[in-house]
């Protein structure tokens, strides 16, 4: 196998951060060639002829935040049913041919797209291009399969959630907490009464105004030419008609201007937890870098001053996790979080836990990054994006998002040197401006015995 451009360039890096100056200016440029067809379909072919493999990833931007009110959770619902055969590939047909070649294949639902990947050898490359183009074109909509994916949703939300310690209360309740508008606020895995109330027409209706071919980006990645991949995306996807697709609502939220707080009990959990979020910068803004830089500083990882300052030093905390939304810091489009979640131990309190955060954030807001460290976290943020566009399903699938959300995959270019031109005053900014008591949500999760035990001697007390 070749050696990657990259592999030389975080090696360059890696001597940049020990030597304690500014990253190196070297980048890796990703290749990226994009067509439009007639139809709207925006296709993306990134050749790298390093492995006789491709990366597959159609991207329709739908999700959580425009599924049908009184319908939560139809996104997720209806992208199961995506696997669910067509009239000419049955049921089963789709992972019997993909996973029968060698390959694998996957899909998922964000608030703001839903993706289906695909990798297999490059052979495969024609039948995985006819078989995301015909259930583009059409869906086997029965009521059979209906009930069995609405069954499917329902036990993955008890095996996921209602089944786990924690369940998502660091990425679903903490969402309803933050946000005011129902679009960014409502249970994206939805509720079983709404599932079950998806029917039929709701389906076919959404096929139609969300998966025609003006609202997807298809992107593939490996060994195929740019001119390949263009004469195929236009064998098979150039004859599916465009359709209209509904104008989204206006989702969007200013930053919220006093703190909120939720104590939850947890039945299955042995010790608290915490999770506090923060409402973002808006995609695209000057602040985004900054902030994916104060992110990383704060809580990506053993290195940071959260685990530093709360887990290893003041061991508060047991340890210390950190989220952006359900995707990544680049990956949004529209209100998002930065939350950190962590267990806690029983003989401290939340308020400890958040008051130590606050200590790390004022340090930050009073005394900025050193160079040393401000360079070892860009090169970490580096890395970590060099890393992940390595693998052919990887790099496919982040430029389809970037192209879906950003409305230009080339960005993936443009990342690397936002990050490096993050400077401290950039960090103490957007650390003043977002990392804030008022713009802060906080749920306190405690097992149901904590929250039993003084609930009982309250009442022994009174009597």
């Amino acid at each position: 196998m070749k050696t990657k451009p990259f592999a030389l360039l975080l090696s360059g890096l890696a001597l940049a951060a020990a030597a304690h100056s500014a990253p190196t200016v070297e980048r890796w440029d990703v290749p990226v060639h994009s067509k439009k067809l007639a139809n709207g379909l925006t296709v993306l072919v990134s050749p790298d002829p390093s492995s006789p493999t491709v990366g597959l990833s159609v991207i329709y931007k739908v999700g959580m935040r425009l599924e049908p009110k009184n319908r939560t959770g139809f996104a997720h619902l209806f992208e199961h049913l995506m696997f669910q055969g067509t009239p000419k590939a049955p049921k089963g047909v789709f992972d019997k041919v993909i996973t029968g070649g060698g390959g694998h294949n996957n899909g998922s639902t964000r608030p703001d797209f839903t993706n289906y990947v695909e990798t297999a050898p490059v052979s495969a490359l024609e039948t995985m291009l006819w078989l995301e183009a015909d259930r583009m074109t059409t869906l086997d909509f029965n009521p059979a399969t209906l009930k069995n994916q609405q069954d499917v949703v329902k036990e993955e939300i008890r095996v996921n959630v209602q089944n786990q310690p924690y369940g998502g209360f660091m990425w679903i309740d903490i969402g309803g907490l933050a946000f005011d508008k129902w679009e960014n606020n409502h249970d994206g895995y939805g509720s079983f009464v709404d599932l079950e109330n998806a029917n039929l027409e709701d389906v076919k209706a959404f096929h139609r105004d969300y998966y025609g071919p003006n609202n997807a980006v298809l992107s593939i990645a490996g060994d195929v030419t740019p001119e390949q991949g263009f004469r195929l995306a236009e064998k098979y996807f150039s004859k599916i008609a465009a359709r209209p697709t509904p104008a989204p609502s206006d989702f969007r939220e200013g930053l919220n201007t006093a703190e909120r707080r939720l104590v939850q009990s947890d039945k299955l959990a042995q010790v608290p937890a915490v999770a506090a979020a923060w409402k973002l910068p808006d995609r695209g803004s000057k602040d985004q870098a900054p902030f994916a830089v104060l992110g990383e500083l704060l809580a990506g990882g053993d290195a940071s001053r959260f685990y530093l300052g709360l887990v290893k030093g003041k061991e508060l905390a047991l340890n210390m996790n950190s989220l952006y939304g359900l995707t990544g810091i680049w990956e949004y489009d529209g209100p998002s979080l930065f939350t950190v979640f962590a267990l806690y131990k029983p003989g401290t309190t939340a308020d400890a836990l958040l008051a130590g955060m606050d200590e790390e954030i004022a340090k930050v807001v009073k005394d900025g990054v050193d160079d040393a460290t401000l360079t070892r976290v860009k090169t970490q943020l580096l890395a970590n994006w060099y890393n992940g566009l390595e693998n052919f399903l990887g790099r496919a699938d982040m430029l389809a998002r970037l192209q879906t959300l950003w409305g230009d995959a080339k960005v993936v270019n443009q990342i690397p040197g936002w990050i490096q031109a993050v400077k401290s005053e950039d960090v103490q900014r957007v650390a003043r401006t977002y990392l804030t008591v008022a713009n802060r949500s906080v749920i306190d999760r405690k097992p149901a015995a904590m929250l039993a035990a003084p609930a009982a001697a309250a009442s022994q007390a009174q009597q």
